[in-house]
């Protein structure tokens, strides 16, 4: 399943599922374009790819804009001649109840996770189009088939993704492009340490106390690992996976959240 030379874009891939879907395809020979909001800083991306070595190109992007996510795809083409793989892995989350849910807490949330992702499509279909091949990936949740109390913006952000992917599957399939989500439930990344952080003060439980909590919200009683959604989306974006679209893959260690 060697990727040989082909062009890949992860977005929001300086950090989690991101960044761990981005090593992954580097190793099996892929050129990959990461793009993030952070992108344009070169510190930054230093500090985070180069302790590690990752050969990546890293831009900025913002994905809420038309612009930005325009004018990073052509910068891609225009280095590589087109674009076979799109990750989307860019996103936010934010609690808030429905009474008196703030305006901009629902906008923020549906325009990066799920109005962002349609942007990037939109952007690279054409080229995808043109080559007769393309893989598009998006990163959804089991929060796109359950509900959460005080999560009704992401809950609804993620479950857009599912409508969207069927879309762009029927409208890819016979122009050799799929579309498929992969739906997690809690990784070990970056944001759930910025929860456990969170726990840790509210309840006074030590870190693997509180670590222990949430890996018990499944049967496996294991915490996802981001290595283990990117090992998924490699197999995903391979000639192995041709036929595979229109399809939401739940890595729910057996758990219905």
């Amino acid at each position: 399943m060697t990727q040989g030379t082909r062009t890949a874009i992860v977005t929001g891939g300086l950090s989690g599922m991101g960044l761990a879907i981005a090593r992954r395809l580097i190793r099996d020979g892929v050129d990959v374009t990461i793009g993030a909001r952070r992108g344009g800083d070169a510190g930054i991306v230093r500090d985070i790819l180069g302790a590690e070595g990752i050969a990546a190109h890293v831009a900025a992007l913002d994905v809420r804009s038309s612009q930005s996510v325009n004018g990073f795809v052509d910068e891609v083409v225009a280095r590589r001649g087109g674009v076979d793989i799109l990750i989307n892995t860019a996103g936010v989350y934010s609690e808030a109840a429905v009474i008196d849910h703030p305006d901009e807490v629902w906008d923020d949330q549906i325009d990066t996770n799920l109005s962002g992702t349609f942007r990037m499509i939109r952007a690279v279909m054409p080229h995808m189009k043109a080559a007769g091949f393309g893989r598009i990936v998006n990163l959804a949740s089991v929060a796109a088939h359950h509900g959460m109390a005080n999560n009704a913006a992401y809950c609804a952000s993620k479950a857009g993704l599912l409508g969207l992917g069927r879309c762009v599957s029927l409208e890819g399939a016979a122009h050799g492009i799929t579309c498929v989500s992969i739906s997690p439930t809690w990784v070990e990344t970056e944001m759930l340490k910025s929860f456990i952080d969170a726990d840790i003060e509210t309840t006074g439980k030590s870190r693997d106390e509180v670590r222990a909590d949430y890996a018990a919200s499944n049967p496996q009683h294991q915490l996802v690992q981001p290595e283990e959604i990117a090992e998924l989306a490699a197999f995903l974006v391979s000639d192995a996976g041709r036929a595979i679209t229109m399809e939401d893959v739940q890595v729910n260690a057996g758990s219905l959240w």
